[in-house]
């Protein structure tokens, strides 16, 4: 993962803005102003984390938890290890949420605008157990140590491959290997693991674990079939696409097609639930949202593959996956999604690679 945080991405928001066409946003323009918790459902109240860069805040969810009356309350996403977040946090806490207790946190994924606090909340209230999947919350650990100086050789091969020249290497090796650490509060030593098909009771409601992956390896959304309602995370997305990248720590990985197979697996949930993403607004609408973003990255593959009548390098395609211009603040996630497309038409047999002098050129078969 460690592409998407060398220059402070979050790695969270596709280059492409979708279609939202076919969904329908209950509260229409209502969303939580700054320090307001709004209630969405019995015992359920949104409000957005503010953080920096181009999403702006994360949607975190406090849900009642315990026995009626008890004040205590689970957390959902928290993030980034920032003044900002860190502020946010602590005028809910003295405001809306004084003399309650958080007694869990769930994180839906291990990016740093849904785990960056959860360590500094978990302290905060005498070490609530922090909820994860295993394999988030061991990325989680592994990236937040792997602080070093400099950028490793593997890293720097992985850029070189794709196409970066010396500047933009160097661009990118500013402050060494250790951006996702800054991101995030130090996690405690253990964890509690949640699984998918897992039945969790939170404030007697029954949330059935499901797990997507492609953005992330194992990310965790919560649904409570009863009530009709999903809590999303970043699996699914109303108005963006969550970004889908291909990394140095995993080359061979295929996180596209994980993406894909996660989108079928979603579409047998029921199309009637509310659904709570991780940023935009809440919405109902699972299956068109699950057909748009299904058909943005098959269009993109289809592009891809006639674009590679001619060997090209990762970089040299990054005109026909996005409609911005890819600069230095972008060019790591860019980089990242375009080689998640390029690994698809190569595990599908729609293309193939050629190294030359430590460069990787892509052509159609």
């Amino acid at each position: 993962m460690a592409t998407h945080f060398q220059r402070g991405l979050i790695g969270d928001e596709s280059l492409v803005p979708t279609s939202a066409a076919g969904l329908t946003f209950p509260f229409g323009d209502r969303a939580p102003q700054p320090g307001e918790l709004l209630t969405i459902a019995p015992g359920i109240r949104w409000w957005r984390v503010p953080m920096s860069g181009p999403l702006k805040h994360v949607n975190g969810l406090i849900l009642d938890d315990g026995a009626d009356g008890s004040g205590e309350l689970l957390a959902i996403d928290t993030g980034t290890a920032s003044p900002r977040s860190t502020e946010a946090w602590r005028t809910i806490l003295d405001g809306p949420l004084a003399g309650q207790r958080i007694a869990r946190i769930l994180c839906t994924h291990m990016h740093p605008d849904h785990i960056g606090l959860a360590g500094w909340l978990s302290r905060r209230f005498a070490h609530a157990p922090i909820l994860m999947t295993r394999t988030e919350w061991l990325m989680a650990r592994m990236l937040s140590a792997d602080a070093r100086p400099e950028v490793p050789e593997e890293q720097v091969a992985f850029w070189r491959a794709a196409g970066w020249d010396d500047a933009q290497i160097a661009e990118a090796s500013k402050g060494g290997f250790a951006q996702f650490g800054k991101m995030i509060a130090p996690l405690p030593l253990g964890y509690t693991r949640i699984r998918d098909g897992e039945t969790l009771s939170i404030g007697g409601a029954a949330w059935r674990v499901v797990v997507g992956s492609g953005h992330s390896p194992e990310h965790a959304c919560l649904l409570d079939e009863e009530r009709r309602i999903l809590i999303a995370g970043d699996q699914v997305l109303p108005r963006i696409s969550s970004n889908v990248s291909l990394h140095a720590n995993e080359p061979g990985g295929d996180p596209l097609g994980d993406w894909l197979a996660s989108i079928e697996r979603f579409r047998a949930l029921p199309d009637d639930l509310l659904v709570l993403p991780g940023h935009g607004d809440p919405f109902y609408g699972l299956h068109a949202r699950l057909d748009a973003l299904e058909r943005e990255h098959l269009d993109r593959l289809d592009a891809l593959e006639a674009h590679l009548a001619t060997p090209r390098r990762a970089v040299d395609c990054f005109g026909q996956l996005f409609r911005r211009p890819i600069g230095p603040d972008v060019i790591g996630m860019a980089t990242g999604e375009t080689l998640a497309h390029l690994r698809r038409l190569e595990l599908s047999g729609r293309a193939v690679h050629a190294m030359r002098d430590g460069v990787r050129w892509y052509s159609r078969t």
